[in-house]
Formats: C-alpha cells, sequence, structure tokens
C-alpha cells in the first residue's frame, strides 16, 4: 500500500436522511495495490452524540467541501467519555493524486512465478 496523505477538516453527520451534528474529522488515505483508494481515520464530536449514533450503519459525513463519505465505526466498544471515534471511510474520496501528501514509496510486485530451487541429492 502507498501512503497518499491527510485529509482533515469539519462536516454535519448525517444519519440517513437527517443532520445529526457538526463533526471534525482527521483521515488517511491509501492507495492499495489494485489502485484503490482507501481510508480510514477518526472522526470528532459531542461525547453524548457519538455514544447516540455509535454502531448505526448509515452514517455519513458531509464535507464542508460538499463530499459524501460513508462511515462505519472501527471498533466494537465505545469508552463512555470518548468524544472520537475510529471509523472506516468509504464514497467520495479524492483520487490518489489529490491527496496532500505521497510517500513515493510502492509496494513491490508479487513475482509471477514461485522461485524454483534445483534440488540437489547427497
Amino acid at each position: 500500500m502507498d501512503y497518499l496523505g491527510g485529509l482533515r477538516g469539519t462536516g454535519l453527520l448525517l444519519c440517513g436522511n437527517a443532520s445529526v451534528a457538526p463533526v471534525q474529522y482527521d483521515f488517511d488515505g491509501y492507495l492499495s495495490n489494485s489502485g484503490r483508494v482507501t481510508s480510514c481515520g477518526e472522526i470528532r464530536l459531542s461525547a453524548s452524540t457519538l455514544r447516540e449514533v455509535f454502531g448505526r450503519v448509515d452514517l455519513r459525513l458531509r464535507t464542508a467541501e460538499g463530499r459524501v463519505l460513508s462511515l462505519q465505526f472501527s471498533e466494537r466498544h465505545l469508552s463512555r467519555d470518548d468524544s472520537a471515534a475510529h471509523v472506516d471511510v468509504h464514497g467520495e474520496l479524492p483520487m490518489a493524486a489529490d491527496w496532500r501528501r505521497r510517500s513515493g514509496w510502492h509496494a513491490p510486485r508479487p513475482a509471477r512465478e514461485p522461485t524454483r530451487f534445483p534440488i540437489r541429492r547427497l
């Protein structure tokens, strides 16, 4: 995987078609070996609101730039005092070239054929 950089900002948390609360986000983007952009990171909002929506599968984030991102919680449990949660992000992610920083590192391609070593008999 190739680290693409960060995506940070503010937006509006949506649950179904309803607006829930303002949210801050801090996501990291990656380019998979298949060329697909993936992302995960943290959302921050009031602890009481986070407890209400935690575990929902119909959450989306509308960023200040207008992107709509689907959010899926990565954790199974939320601490009572938490005002942040880790999420996996899908949807209208920026293309690989549009992320803030690219590492320049690319994962090596897998070998096409397994390496064969001659067997020596003693």
